[in-house]
């Protein structure tokens, strides 16, 4: 009979970590690359897109405090990530972690709940990214692509123009696939320079939007307990604490992200020392840039407005209308946030080709996403498989519903991390950990129990849709990778 919970050996682990040769990925990236990464990969959709939305759905004026809370979760979260990313440096990020301390049902169930992270929060940016394009294309050039041919089957304009399919996200979903087909380390340097611009129009939007605030924008500055109900047919709870938890849960897609650098940990040229400072510092510098952006944002407008006019293009539309004489700025922050979002893509192309990398080579999932390209050793049959994957969500479903599915789906995945530091601690107390999770357990419990608290604020839809996947995710582990695991043919081999 199978078993399982069979633990993949972290000695086997640290064996694959030091593998060269042909079959494993090139280490390319310096501790630089990782916090460029990871910043690339943080600030995009989140900010520019989903602020709006949890300002005007949840929480109002307080989704700054949405922010610290989100923050906090993933700050600790993060500390386990780092702990786990310095001591196990191969590819595969949580799935890889919870196989070594949990078992390879868990790490199945982990890597498939990666998939709700990395490839429909591709999906929710590239759909962000076709909203942006638009904007850009009226203000420069009057013009814009047809309602039907930029929206999903699922949503109506308020003219009743039925949308069709969303071309302009399909284009960039297969522009930035063919880019990481070439290599990790060209993707890396184009993803550092985007960085650099969209950090600078950030702060720029931070600067001169300031002079701009309405102080009575902010009040009252946690809203009265109401209910919303979004463009999804979503309801969620606004004002007051819960609104505020539920706004955190919604923004925490801003910081989807630092983890993905965790994913690149094979390719990193040290990676016990780099890890940690990737994952790490590019958490800090995008959480206080992300407060007073929200700040701003919902000083320059009322955060109602958000949920009609200013839904689609959010930060555009409020310069556009509030921040009169600074219409380039508009246009430049437009031009900043669609590079934004294609390094957001890009990196979450990344990481879910490199969890399957990790799973193909356990026999989890089939060989084609393992097989490396012969000039270029990247995964591109796993590339190409996961932009039709992910093409069809762009393509056919709104990004509200595609966003809150990756939130939570993400925030499932930290919650076993966190759990997983504390039962390695005990399992694994002799293995030499380069970077250590401070006051463990009381760190990494308090980081699954926040993370928990902001699943729960995303409302019980999106527990439903969670609860479908892994269902699903069931049935191919039982029918499929189970018979086929390498772990569990060596454990038959062995008996």
């Amino acid at each position: 009979m199978a078993n399982i919970w069979v633990k993949k050996p972290l000695k086997q682990l640290l064996h694959e970590a030091d593998a060269t040769g042909e079959g494993s990925l090139k280490r390319t990236l310096s501790a630089g690359n990782l916090i460029a990464l990871g910043i690339g990969a943080i600030i995009g959709a989140g900010l520019f897109v989903r602020t709006a939305a949890a300002a005007a759905e949840s929480a109002g004026a307080s989704v700054t405090i949405s922010f610290i809370l989100a923050a906090v979760g993933c700050a600790l979260a993060g500390l386990c990530y780092a702990e786990f990313a310095s001591m196990i440096p191969i590819a595969g990020s949580a799935y890889t972690y919870s196989y070594a301390t949990m078992g390879e049902f868990v790490a199945w169930i982990i890597g498939w709940d990666l998939v709700l992270e990395y490839a429909l929060g591709a999906a929710t940016v590239s759909i962000a990214w076709s909203e942006y394009l638009n904007k850009l294309l009226g203000t420069l050039f009057g013009t814009e692509i047809p309602y039907q041919w930029c929206h999903s089957p699922f949503q109506v304009s308020e003219l009743g123009t039925q949308g069709i399919m969303n071309i302009p996200a399909l284009f960039i979903l297969a522009a930035l696939t063919l880019l990481l087909i070439r290599g990790v380390q060209e993707s890396a340097t184009v993803n550092a320079i985007i960085v650099i611009v969209k950090v600078a129009i950030v702060i720029l939007f931070i600067a001169l939007g300031w002079q701009f605030i309405n102080p009575a924008n902010h009040m009252p500055y946690i809203p009265e307990v109401s209910k919303v109900t979004d463009s999804a047919g979503v309801t969620h709870d606004f004002g007051g604490f819960w609104g505020i938890v539920g706004g955190a849960g919604t923004v925490f897609f801003a910081f989807i992200g630092f983890d993905a650098v965790s994913t690149a940990a094979q390719e990193a040229k040290n990676p016990k020392r780099d890890m940690p400072i990737g994952i790490l510092v590019s958490l800090v510098v995008c959480t206080v840039l992300y407060i007073l952006f929200a700040h701003v944002l919902t000083g320059v407008a009322h955060f109602s407005e958000f949920r009609s006019a200013g839904k689609e293009a959010s930060v555009a539309y409020a310069i556009e209308k509030y921040m009169h004489g600074y219409g380039w700025l508009g246009t430049l922050i437009t031009v900043a946030i669609l590079a934004g979002f294609s390094s957001v893509i890009l990196v979450m192309l990344l990481g879910q080709s490199r969890v399957f990398y990790s799973m193909a080579k356990d026999g989890l999932v089939p060989k084609v996403f393992c097989d490396l390209h012969p000039k270029f050793r990247t995964p591109y049959r796993s590339n190409i498989l996961f932009f039709l994957f992910v093409g069809v969500f762009a393509a056919f479903v709104p990004g509200d519903v595609v966003g809150d599915m990756t939130s939570i789906g993400t925030l499932f995945a930290f919650v076993l991390v966190s759990l997983g530091v504390v039962i390695m601690r005990k399992t694994d107390p002799d293995t030499p950990r380069p970077f250590r999770t401070p006051f463990s357990p009381v760190v990494p419990v308090l980081g699954a129990v926040t993370c928990l608290l902001m699943m729960y604020g995303l409302g019980g839809e999106n527990w439903m849709r969670l609860i479908v996947w892994m269902a699903l995710g069931l049935a191919v582990y039982f029918g499929y990778s189970m018979r086929r695991s390498k772990l569990q043919r060596k454990e038959k081999e062995t008996a």
